[in-house]
């Protein structure tokens, strides 16, 4: 039988501001624009149509370099792998039955990459393509999974790892986090906060940040979930895609894919209607997209125990509400209360132990369903951007 083509790592051309439109160079260290915004990687879409095709993946290797046409690596030996990607796409009929609703339902279960989160997907291309163009020490704010992502891939790269994080992330995590090697330090305040402390140390030490948006490759490793999904469901694409947002790197990490996707015949012009998930005590994307604005107001006061909703103010606010404005999808908001309640339910309808961040997604259906934005008969994806066991003290 005829081997699969070897993947492809020819990087990407450039990068492009995602607000102007401006270009950068993309072999060198880069952070944010001139505008003060997200920097996307682009790529020879047309040069890789008809090569680069999901026959062409298939065969290969189960991890998210499996698309390392489409990743901004230049070299093999510049991936780190630790087994990230192509989590299980699970039916969770049960689960739709005890909701009462009358939906295709899927679980995405990210929960099984290593450091049991989806953020090892961004912070594994993000340390591959830093350390690829010379950054020899890096650093991140975090509310909690990322922190541990960043260490873990900072450590397979024998470089140092900065973290600061608030001092109610869950202990679990910050164990994990010393136990990968990384400098630790709980910060007062917020994850704003600690992005500030971050900032001071760039400054002093010469560290590069990792923040989310904050540089160009964390969406990159995100943006592999939407590849997954066409993949998984045979070239189609979900009705709605529910998504818990924070930073929301991933969530237009995979807006992106899609675009790419069209661009490389893979699928057509249809897109999944995009629902941002957030806690009702931290919710400034739910309340920018009710109010109808392009940019989301920093939220007061932020609380929520699903410490990865805890993000008062999102750099991509605007990426995110472009992306739920253009499916025609939705943006709600859930309670505690109720993302514990939906904890439960998920794990004893599906036996997927998911992360409150995760069953946020479940919490929010009735809503949705009321509102008209996931409808009778739909197939809808709920991601579960982390392992439930992250929260155990």
């Amino acid at each position: 039988m005829k081997a699969a083509p070897a993947a492809s790592f020819t990087g990407c051309t450039h990068l492009e501001c995602t607000a102007t439109g401006e270009r950068y160079e993309a072999e060198q260290l880069q952070t944010i624009s001139r505008a003060g915004a997200p920097l996307y990687a682009r790529y020879d879409l047309a040069a890789l149509r008809g090569r680069f095709t999901p026959e062409a993946v298939a065969a290969r290797p189960a991890d998210l370099w499996r698309y390392a046409e489409v990743l901004p690596a230049r070299s093999p030996a510049a991936a780190i792998r630790l087994g990230e990607g192509m989590t299980p796409l699970i039916p969770a009929p049960r689960l739709a039955a005890a909701l009462g609703l009358d939906l295709k339902l899927y679980l995405k279960d990210e929960g099984q990459n290593p450091t049991a989160s989806f953020k090892a997907r961004g912070l594994c291309v993000a340390v591959s393509r830093a350390v690829e163009l010379g950054a020899r020490a890096v650093a991140l704010p975090s509310a909690g999974n990322a922190a541990s992502a960043a260490a873990a891939y900072a450590a397979a790269a024998g470089i140092p790892c900065h973290v600061v994080m608030p001092p109610d992330t869950p202990n679990p995590i910050v164990v994990e986090c010393r136990a990968l090697g990384a400098d630790v330090e709980l910060y007062p305040g917020l994850i704003t906060d600690c992005a500030r402390r971050v900032q001071e140390g760039v400054a002093a030490h010469g560290w590069f940040d990792l923040s989310t948006l904050k540089e160009p490759y964390r969406v990159e490793g995100k943006k592999t979930m939407g590849y997954e999904l066409v993949e998984q469901m045979d070239g189609q694409l979900p009705d709605v895609i529910v998504y818990p947002t924070g930073g929301g790197t991933g969530l237009v990490g995979m807006w992106k894919a899609f675009d790419e996707m069209e661009a490389l015949g893979w699928i057509g012009a249809e897109r999944p209607r995009m629902v941002s998930v957030q806690a009702d005590g931290c919710a400034p994307i739910v309340q920018a997209w009710q109010r109808g604005l392009e940019r989301a107001e920093p939220w007061p006061d932020a609380h929520t125990y699903a410490s990865g909703l805890r993000v008062p103010r999102a750099i991509a606010d605007f990426l995110i509400l472009r992306a739920v404005r253009a499916s025609g999808g939705a943006a709600e908001a859930v309670s505690d209360a109720a993302m514990a309640e939906a904890t439960d339910l998920v794990g004893r309808t599906t036996g997927v132990f998911a992360a409150p961040e995760g069953a946020a997604t479940a919490a929010a259906l009735h809503a949705l369903a009321e509102r008209g934005t996931v409808r009778p008969g739909d197939r809808v994806v709920l991601f579960v951007t982390g392992s439930g066991l992250k929260y155990v003290a």
